[in-house]
């Protein structure tokens, strides 16, 4: 299931969200707005549903955490984007301080 978060998740969407993969979570967040999506198996279609709510696509960088050890990655297909970035992993420390900033803000304090 994925849910799009404006605000701090709850017990309940984080039950949700951790139950397609297992206690891993994917993420997708757009760095402008300060949003964010959970779950789902594929990253796309937490950006489906951030560019239906006003996303674009040059904003929405992709992710997961694991909700056991509290690691968080910045891989992502959805993050490739030459040539600004090459690879799955978002490359760019300012990018990935912004997404960890936005995962502490609305999921978890990692």
């Amino acid at each position: 299931m994925v849910i799009l978060l404006a605000s701090l998740a709850d017990e309940i969407s984080t039950q949700k969200a951790s139950a397609d993969l297992g206690g891993y979570v994917k993420f997708v967040v757009d760095l402008k707005r300060g949003v964010m999506t959970i779950g789902g198996l594929r990253h796309f279609e937490g950006e489906q549903l951030l560019l239906q709510d006003g996303s674009h696509q040059v904003d929405l960088w992709g992710g997961g955490v694991d909700l056991e050890s509290h690691e968080i990655d910045y891989e992502s297909m959805i993050n490739i984007r030459p040539p600004v970035n090459s690879s799955r992993e978002a490359l760019d420390p300012d990018i990935r301080a912004q997404m960890r900033s936005i995962v502490n803000k609305l999921f978890v304090k990692i």
